[in-house]
């Protein structure tokens, strides 16, 4: 194969999250797996990739640096770059759907990451819980993958999910969060079991919950958080005879003393924060807050903050396991307390 005829079997995707240099990396080492490319082949020369795929001299210059670094290519000054070796190791080809970038969804990719090392090559897309989006990512993928992990969390068209899901060969699907009815047939799994999970949360903070005469979950209007989050709150409050509000907008419930708020946007906390310095109230003494889903700064504001929250690297490890044993498996992930001074 001529370098011009591999510059046009190389796709590199403007919807994928995953960097261009690596983009253009993955397709070289590609294209040594599939024999497209041999030992000693001249590479297209920097100008020339950058001026094909219309992108910086820089990202093509990075790309190759970075083939540099694994010994799959290397360079002679006058002769430009060449391919070192023909024994690359078989990578698996791994899609990830976020929903949203979150801090939560960066511990997970970093967890996915970590474990699967440099037996997978990882892009990344992002659909913004916005099930049309999803469906054009698919539908335009560039090329085929392994494996496709997605986190199926819409704020709209849930009923959509399944017939979208179903663009993907169902061998090769694993959700990530939450399981999704009407699919058929055996996929991967790591879920959160959302409405046993907060009542069992809420059930092993019933000593210092109940100095609150009321509950209110933070619950904002058209999120992509699961319903079923609301299904465990009613029924332990139910449960345990705590009086119980929704709120679907915290800028306009008034806080009053004697109320703890179970909060499961960030922004929403930061909200809660501010309204709580502005009337002069004592987190953990007037009100109580805890919020949904941990992260490393919880531990420090206001001396700590309660968390009710899934395990975010632990989600991520199992799936690169997962993966990795090749076996179909559907696992549930463990749902933790921390209970601290704002409660």
């Amino acid at each position: 194969m001529s370098d011009i005829d591999f510059i046009k079997s190389i796709q590199i995707s403007e919807f994928s999250s995953t960097p261009k240099y690596l983009q253009l990396a993955d397709a070289v080492i590609e294209g040594v797996r599939k024999n497209q490319l041999k030992q000693g082949d001249i590479l297209p020369s920097i100008n020339e990739v950058s001026v094909y795929f219309d992108i910086s001299r820089d990202t093509v210059e990075k790309g190759y640096r970075h083939l540099k670094s694994l010994d799959i290519i290397s360079s002679t000054p006058g002769k430009g770059y060449f391919v070192a070796k023909s024994d690359v190791v078989s990578k698996q080809k791994i899609a990830l759907f976020l929903n949203k970038l979150s801090a939560h969804k960066k511990i997970i990719y970093d967890a996915f990451a970590r474990e699967l090392g440099d037996e997978a090559s990882l892009d990344l897309f992002v659909y913004n819980s916005d099930v049309s989006h999803l469906r054009s990512l698919l539908l335009n993928l560039t090329k085929q993958y392994d494996h496709y992990v997605v986190f199926p969390h819409f704020k709209e068209g849930s009923d959509q999910a399944a017939e979208v899901l179903g663009l993907i060969p169902i061998d090769k699907l694993m959700l990530l969060g939450k399981l999704i009815e009407g699919l058929e047939g055996s996929f991967d799994a790591v879920y959160e079991n959302y409405e046993k999970d907060i009542y069992g949360a809420l059930e092993k903070m019933l000593a210092p919950l109940s100095q609150y005469r009321t509950l209110k979950l933070v619950f904002p209007d058209h999120s992509d958080y699961p319903k079923a989050i609301i299904k465990g709150f009613y029924r332990f409050c139910q449960q345990y005879a705590f009086d119980h509000l929704l709120v679907d907008d915290l800028a306009k419930e008034p806080l009053k003393r004697g109320e703890c708020y179970i909060i499961l946007a960030e922004d929403d906390l930061v909200h809660m924060l501010e309204k709580s310095i502005a009337k002069d109230y004592q987190i953990g003494n007037d009100i109580g807050v805890i919020s949904y889903n941990e992260t490393p700064l919880k531990k420090f504001i206001l001396n700590g903050i309660a968390t009710i929250s899934t395990d975010f690297e632990l989600m991520g490890k199992y799936a690169a396991q997962i993966i990795k044993q090749q076996k179909k498996e559907q696992k549930e992930n463990p749902f933790y307390v921390n209970i601290r001074p704002s409660l």
